[in-house]
């Protein structure tokens, strides 16, 4: 199985809090990212800024995104080009200290929580992202930071017509008077009537 190219490893990051570092990385998407109109497509490149800093309990990423997202237009379905640069953070545990955050949540129970409300961390296990050895897997947060900013219906322009109910052609390619007059097939039978 080919290793994910959003997998990174952090064995140059020192495990002593505050220390941080920088990277450029290009990762060649290889399935779509985003929705049904408006996705990165395979065979593009997502870069990102990431930068690593060592904490107490693990690693936090912080990255900058920069994509071209491409789909077509829910009104009129012309193609469009959307450029993405969105952000995330997210914090990586290390499975040492993962382990120990579990365990103290579970001999303290209720009190544990109240003892922590100060912190306001909420410890469900799969809310919590772990490290591997000294990878951390980045496809979720950038995932999340693509999806979530895109436009569930992305619009070629706000003024954007769309097409027209009747014939399908583009009402900004149609005359101002261009106008269907729909027959209801129920009084059909009455259009032959003289009274």
């Amino acid at each position: 199985m080919a290793r994910s190219v959003f997998i990174f490893n952090t064995h140059d990051l020192p495990h002593r809090a505050g220390e941080m570092r920088e990277y450029q990385l290009s990762l060649p998407v290889s399935e779509a990212i985003g929705v049904d109109l408006l996705s990165i497509k395979p065979t593009q490149v997502i870069s990102v800024e990431l930068r690593i800093t060592s904490v107490d309990e693990g690693v936090l990423a912080t990255g900058e995104i920069t994509a071209l997202a491409t789909g077509e237009c829910g009104r009129c379905l012309d193609p469009i080009n959307w450029p993405i640069d969105e952000a995330f953070t997210e914090l990586f545990y290390y499975e040492t200290a993962a382990s120990r955050a579990m365990e103290k949540g579970k001999k303290g129970g209720k009190n544990f929580a109240k003892r922590d409300e100060k912190k306001d961390v909420d410890l469900e296990a799969d809310e919590l992202t772990f490290m591997i050895g000294d990878e951390i897997d980045l496809e979720l947060p950038i995932r999340d930071a693509v999806i979530l900013n895109l436009p569930v219906n992305p619009l070629c322009s706000e003024e954007c017509p769309g097409l027209c109910q009747g014939c399908g052609e583009k009402w900004i390619n149609l005359p101002a008077d261009h106008a269907h007059n729909p027959e209801d097939p129920r009084w059909a039978a009455l259009k032959g009537l003289n009274l």
